[in-house]
């Protein structure tokens, strides 16, 4: 557990200086339009979706831990490539590189826990990862403050290395651990493509995790187009997620110890979500801008519980539904679907919550709500689809 959490703590400092800088340093050291960077990430992140199943395949077969050394470094290199290109074509090319090696390494990193850690400790195992990725991001984004104060082609390019290097390390750090060794998969080799009851349930949770794009897209723009609310309230927002998912991922996810259990954490989360939509929204009729900047405050913090809870619950999911032999492309379908969302989230949450203001609000969170909902009937499903797939023991001879 300390080392996978060690791993991805130290790239995701490294993720966090690329996250603050990485607009910038495309627009105005490569030159590109802001058009061309959304576009080229968009496709880019398609690209990654796409390719994250057959790359979670290649773990099943070749081993997790190997595939994930593998493409930290493969992340490492298309890094790199960013510091050299100087047009929109290459740009593109190196996004779809760096997407795609991120999301293959999501699929393996998850194989290799659910290889390494015991079935009853997988979700509490996730949330100590989860924990570590927040505080990491935390102090990149710092360390991202510092090139954006400096402000020149230099201290951007030193972010960019610095991200290079935290994935070098990432592989080092996996180096050490077992390999789970690939076991006999019946079935074809892509079976999670057919699995309909999974693929719902990875639609249903890509569809809850647009609430991360909410925090970090479109609630920025709402505080400065919609609210009063003095501008450093978008850090603050940020800050006490970030915060409170460090101090309070592990516990929440503790209660999560069944399909059960999972699927009311997700009914649970699609509630606090709806919840949270509606502070949001009331956070415009205020006049003045310290009542604005609390209600924006209890807001953040209903949307962080309904974050964790439906992180705790999506885990169980994703892992007791997969098969064992083929963890690393259920995983490259199921935990990719961040991917997905930062794809559909600029036009579709600019056009709820900034164009339409309080109704889309309240449209955005009716959607969690009736998504956590449908999620309980899904998963039960699953549980039947796997029980009649499931083979009959041959009767004993007479």
């Amino acid at each position: 557990m300390r080392r996978l959490a060690a791993a991805q703590l130290t790239n995701s400092i490294g993720d966090g200086a690329f996250y603050v800088t990485s607009a910038l340093y495309f627009t105005r050291v490569v030159g590109l339009s802001a058009t061309q960077v959304g576009l080229g990430l968009t496709i880019g992140w398609a690209v990654g979706f796409v390719a994250g199943v057959p790359l979670g395949h290649l773990a099943d077969r070749r081993g997790p831990r190997t595939t994930a050394i593998l493409l930290a470094i493969a992340t490492a290199t298309a890094i790199c490539l960013f510091l050299f290109v100087r047009s929109f074509l290459p740009f593109l090319a190196a996004v779809c590189l760096y997407t795609s090696c991120q999301c293959g390494l999501t699929g393996a990193r998850q194989a290799l826990l659910a290889g390494l850690v015991p079935p009853e400790l997988r979700t509490r195992t996730r949330a100590v990862i989860q924990a570590a990725i927040n505080g990491g991001i935390a102090i990149g984004a710092g360390l991202g403050g510092l090139a954006l104060y400096v402000d020149t082609p230099a201290a951007y390019m030193t972010v960019f290395g610095v991200d290079a290097v935290s994935f070098l390390i990432c592989a080092a750090i996996l180096r050490p651990l077992p390999e789970v060794a690939p076991t006999p998969s019946a079935g074809p080799k892509l079976a999670v493509l057919r699995d309909r009851p999974y693929a719902l349930l990875a639609l249903l949770n890509t569809i809850m995790l647009l609430h991360v794009p909410l925090i970090t897209l479109a609630t920025p723009l709402w505080i400065v187009q919609h609210t009063d609310a003095p501008r450093w309230m978008v850090s603050a927002i940020l800050l006490l997620n970030t915060v409170s998912v460090v101090l309070f991922q592990v516990r929440i996810a503790r209660q999560v110890t069944s399909l059960q259990s999972a699927a009311r954490s997700m009914r649970r989360a699609g509630a606090m979500l709806l919840v949270s939509c509606v502070v949001f929204a009331l956070s415009a009729l205020g006049t003045s801008a310290w009542l604005a900047a609390g209600i924006l405050l209890v807001a953040a913090l209903v949307q962080t519980y309904g974050e964790m809870t439906q992180s705790a619950g999506a885990w169980e999911i994703s892992f007791t539904l997969a098969p064992p032999d083929k963890q690393g492309q259920y995983q490259g379908l199921f935990g990719n679907g961040l991917a997905v969302a930062r794809v559909i989230a600029p036009l579709m949450l600019t056009t709820l919550i900034v164009t339409w203001g309080i109704p889309g609000w309240l449209v955005l969170g009716a959607v969690f709500m009736i998504t956590g909902l449908v999620i309980g009937p899904a998963v039960r499903w699953a549980e039947r689809s796997r029980t009649v797939a499931a083979p009959r023991p041959a009767p004993c001879p007479a």
